[in-house]
């Protein structure tokens, strides 16, 4: 069977706002990459399409007409959220114009809804539900659909969701990535400017699922279950960017990529006594990282570690963030500076309990700890997520749900401490203001210009976009405003789709006890299938 895998572009800005994200910032979409490399090992010849890649054009059709070159029979899209219409998009294009490919959709947005998902769009044939490797080669292998876990189908008027498969337990036994299949790498990819010193940049994500449970992450996929790659096969596959790609620096996307002392321990070693000449970026967890990690860090090669904070109100913290605490954030700073290492805050602004006076107080917070770099993520509620109830519930607040706007960039949800979202929007241009034109950021800035020179070099060969974005945002205010609140819904999203699952229905989609059959006509109704389930 002939695969192409792809990553559709979504929606990476505001509405009214030309899309400059891909300026900043263009990483390799490590999930499909990884699929493929998993494929080709079974025999099975695959391609990769990034919608979002140097080379890749802008209109949906034209994105479709470079999958079906390809020549596929099966096309799986990894969609978020945010990309999920534009997936559909071409999905529907593909099906127009060759019926007899086979199309399954998956990543976070298509593990947390499910099922009700086929229902509303018919060019989708499968979901896969977690994670995709045993589905996809059961599905290339030609598996009964009724024996393939993690699938969800349709069986006539029925749609089937199958049990879920047990978790990949060793993760070294996946190959690496095949990012020879992608187009433009690493050339035409970069890492967030001015988070690297050395080029060219990659991404590497060595661990699946998280020990802990923040209010706003979607755990559907990998769910809490944490599995790492060993310290030597990290290694590896970090020689494996230099030596074949020319990657001197790495940034560790993990949710938490020192959460295995021994494992950091261990890397820290090889990479210590076996030199590669590489960088890499990681996080941390605030509180739980020694000074003898942080030095052994350092001496790897580390260049900043970053840390979640979300917020400088302890009742936020301990609503959102229960662990961490205001004191242990500023001595972990401390130890990271004492290390030699660059400290970066992650923050969200808009969670449930918000208001003007927690945003200003963290704020004060984020500046008197003198951080290297700072991220803060504009609140959208995820399927998945624990709070996602509260959020869509609410009498007070106000939840938009829009998937193309549901990309952290836009404030989709409204806490009740706000009037209104261009409130929030000001507060926040305010706070990036501040911390970017405060004098200890420019001063860092300033000392590591030459660091720095390589993003700077990608900043002058764009810089009429450069100069366009900035224009853009200055002289653009009322119309950005208005095209926010004008901006239409795509016609064919659905709306409400967890409310039509009950908390039975969920209970069962999650275990793997037995399949799950819906009914078009009934979707509020679960009975169960008469498949025999296989693990």
């Amino acid at each position: 069977m002939r695969i192409t895998l792809v990553h559709p572009a979504g929606f990476n800005f505001v509405p009214g706002q030309p899309d400059f994200s891909v300026l900043a910032n263009r990483m390799a979409p490590i999930g499909i990459l990884s699929l493929a490399a998993w494929l080709e090992k079974h025999g099975y010849p695959t391609a990769v399409h990034d919608c979002l890649g140097p080379q890749a054009p802008a209109s949906l059709e034209a994105n479709a007409e470079i999958v079906l070159a390809t020549n596929p029979e099966l096309v799986g899209f990894s969609a978020t959220t945010s990309g999920y219409m534009d997936a559909v998009d071409i999905a529907a294009c593909i099906k127009r114009k060759r019926p007899q490919v086979r199309i399954i959709f998956g990543n976070v947005h298509t593990s947390s809804i499910g099922a009700p998902l086929l229902e509303h769009f018919p060019e989708i044939d499968f979901l896969c539900i977690g994670e995709g490797e045993g589905a996809l080669l059961d599905l290339a292998d030609g598996k009964p659909l009724h024996e393939i876990a993690n699938l969800v189908y349709r069986d006539g008027e029925r749609i089937v969701a199958n049990p879920r498969r047990p978790r990949i337990i060793d993760l070294d036994e996946l190959p690496f990535p095949a990012y020879e299949k992608l187009a433009g790498f690493p050339t035409g990819y970069h890492l967030p400017l001015f988070s690297y010193a050395r080029r060219h940049g990659a991404t590497m994500v060595t661990s699946r699922g998280c020990p802990y449970t923040c209010s706003f992450c979607d755990r559907t996929v990998f769910e809490r279950l944490y599995k790492v790659n060993s310290a030597a096969y990290i290694y590896a596959h970090m020689k494996h960017l230099r030596d074949n790609f020319g990657v001197y620096h790495i940034n560790f996307y993990d949710d938490l990529f020192t959460a295995s002392k021994k494992r950091v321990d261990e890397l820290c070693r090889l990479l210590i006594e076996k030199p590669l000449g590489m960088q890499f970026n990681c996080a941390i967890r605030t509180g739980h990282t020694s000074d003898e990690m942080l030095r052994e860090l350092k001496r790897a090669g580390a260049l900043m570690v970053s840390m979640g904070i979300e917020s400088a109100d302890p009742a936020m913290m301990e609503r959102h963030k229960a662990g961490v605490t205001l004191d242990a954030v500023r001595d972990t700073v401390h130890k990271i500076h004492a290390a030699g290492l660059r400290a970066k805050g992650l923050f969200i602004f808009g969670l449930p309990g918000e208001t003007p006076q927690t945003l200003r107080a963290t704020s004060d917070f984020i500046l008197s700890l003198d951080l290297d770099e700072m991220n803060m993520t504009k609140f959208s509620p995820m399927y998945g997520a624990p709070i996602w109830d509260e959020c869509t519930r609410g009498t007070t607040s106000d939840f938009r749900e829009d998937w193309r706007l549901m990309n952290c960039l836009n404030f989709v949800y409204r806490p009740e401490g706000f009037a209104s979202r261009e409130e929030m929007d000001a507060l926040y241009n305010w706070h990036v203001r501040r911390f970017y034109d405060s004098k200890g950021y420019r001063r860092r800035f300033a000392r590591r210009l030459w660091e720095h020179r390589w993003s700077l070099w990608h900043l002058i060969r764009n810089l009429p976009r450069a100069i366009k974005a900035a224009r853009y945002f200055s002289a653009n205010r009322k119309q950005l405003e208005a095209a926010r609140r004008d901006f239409p819904l795509h016609p064919r999203q659905p709306s409400g789709l967890q409310a039509h699952l009950s908390a039975e229905l969920k209970a069962d989609a999650l275990s793997a006890m037995a399949p799950v059959t819906l009914v078009h006509q009934s979707r509020a109704q679960a009975t169960p299938g008469a498949a025999t389930p296989t693990v």
